[in-house]
């Protein structure tokens, strides 16, 4: 059982990141058109990946991001050999809903975009880190909005485009001037995505304050803030 309304707190922020980092790598093999410009499905599920990033920032600390983050990381690898080794596996013909060339299709591009992203997870979730605390130490308690939106600014920068360089551009599935374009149509969504969920983050920040300083043992969340190296 957990000891402290912080444990919970944390538990739950970490099942939302890890969630949304690994279902964000299974379905981003899927490019839709965004107008005259195509990106990967699995964009969508990162603006929620920063708003927990975010959350776990104030009330965790640069080391439970870091921390949390090189776990995530490992699942993800974790996830590429599970996904490998359901490749190599025959399906069992005539019985299988689902052939090895129809399962090729969907999980073998998913590879790719699962080592892609585990590259781009990594960079971009410390650039991230640095910036959000950057920012915060310059400013205190105050503008959330300014560390919030300013790492994810340029985080992001990185994490578009070396996803959509190793997953699509580099096996030659899409060329340099869409590789380009898509790179700036994620950019600009998951930017767009992540100003639009700003007041989220101060929901978010409302609502973990208020319930912990309901805890009946508040200097029991003081020692977990000192763990997590805030």
């Amino acid at each position: 059982m957990f000891k402290t309304r912080k444990e919970i707190v944390f538990v739950v922020l970490s099942g939302i990141f890890i969630t949304n980092a690994v279902v964000a790598e299974l379905i981003g093999g899927k490019l839709i058109q965004m107008g005259p410009f195509v990106m990967s499905i699995g964009i969508l599920p990162w603006p929620v990946v920063f708003l927990t990033t975010d959350l776990i920032n104030e009330y965790f600390g640069e080391k439970g991001v870091k921390k949390l983050s090189f776990i995530t990381a490992c699942l993800i690898a974790y996830a590429f050999l599970l996904l490998f080794m359901a490749i190599i596996v025959p399906a069992a013909k005539g019985i299988s809903p689902v052939n090895d060339e129809q399962f090729q299709a969907v999980f073998g591009q998913s590879m790719w975009i699962i080592f892609g992203s585990l590259v781009a997870f990594i960079i971009s979730q410390l650039i991230d880190v640095w910036i959000f605390w950057f920012f915060k130490r310059r400013t205190g308690e105050k503008k959330i909005w300014l560390r919030a939106t300013g790492s994810t600014v340029i985080s992001q920068l990185f994490d578009s485009f070396i996803v959509l360089g190793i997953a699509f551009w580099l096996p030659g599935k899409i060329d340099f001037k869409t590789y380009i374009t898509s790179g700036l149509t994620g950019y600009l969504v998951k930017l767009t995505l992540a100003i639009v969920l700003t007041p989220l983050i101060y929901a978010g920040h409302h609502l973990i304050k208020k319930y912990l300083s309901e805890d009946p043992h508040p200097e029991n969340n003081q020692t977990q803030i000192d763990i997590h190296g805030k």
